[in-house]
């Protein structure tokens, strides 16, 4: 299975396994929303942990399905969309252990998460502008101060995993080797606490917030359907595809 879930002591772990780089299509980005929402809803769960198998964390979406099919762009997108927002919304919260990259819907899933452990080898990117679309800087705001943002939109830049510590978008960078062990022993002091205060915090916590992430996303798909339909959206998937770089203009 390319996502699995296991339950065991209070914390539900999703674990993506989407070789060869956790890039998800827009079927497999459709199914997360169910598998979130009813690990989030199991009485026997107080914390959701999401982590990966193989290469990185997530690749983002796969640029192939989208290079071969562009009009599925509306089904990826509220894929997307609804994931991220399971995440958030999620009943219990939500704790992300990445290792290298963190790409793209990566970056969906970690922004819409309430807290991230990192490897000391995982970076954050939003390389959208090289690839023909937009979107994500609504959730990668909700990690990062805006001028970082910005930046790392405008360049397709990376964010080491430490520059993200010190700006406060991660709790704790650990290596490599320990990641799995550090992100289950957080989890743990969690899950140890009532499931009915946990609930009731997440509530209070995401009503607290100055802004909805979840609108500003969708704000921002209407700006990646409109790139998808230029010219030089598909010249990008064409280039990314073809070459693995960046189209020239």
């Amino acid at each position: 299975m390319p996502i699995h879930t296991v339950i065991k002591d209070r914390i539900a772990e999703i674990v993506f396994d989407v070789p060869p780089v956790n890039a998800f299509d827009s079927t497999t980005w459709n199914s997360l929303p169910a598998i979130i929402k009813e690990a989030g809803s199991n009485p026997e769960v107080h914390v959701v942990l999401i982590r990966a198998e193989g290469r990185g964390f997530c690749g983002g979406v796969d640029i192939k399905e989208m290079q071969a099919h562009p009009e599925r762009i509306t089904l990826l997108n509220r894929g997307n969309y609804l994931t991220f927002k399971a995440v958030r919304d999620c009943e219990v919260p939500v704790v992300t252990a990445v290792h290298k990259f963190v790409i793209g819907g990566g970056i969906g899933i970690c922004g819409a998460s309430d807290t991230i452990i990192a490897s000391d080898d995982a970076y954050f990117s939003l390389p959208e502008i090289d690839r023909g679309a937009m979107g994500g800087a609504s959730h990668m705001s909700r990690m990062l101060p805006l001028h970082k943002v910005r930046a790392a939109f405008f360049t397709g830049g990376n964010i080491p995993a430490q520059e993200a510590y010190r700006l406060g978008a991660v709790e704790k960078v650990v290596p490599r080797e320990t990641l799995e062990e550090e992100a289950r022993a957080f989890a743990s002091i969690i899950a140890s606490k009532s499931r009915k205060a946990l609930v009731i915090a997440k509530e209070a916590l995401n009503g607290l917030e100055p802004r909805d992430v979840d609108h500003g996303y969708r704000f921002e798909q209407g700006f990646t359907l409109e790139m998808y339909m230029h010219e030089d959206s598909q010249k990008s998937r064409d280039a990314f595809v073809e070459t693995g770089k960046a189209a020239s203009f």
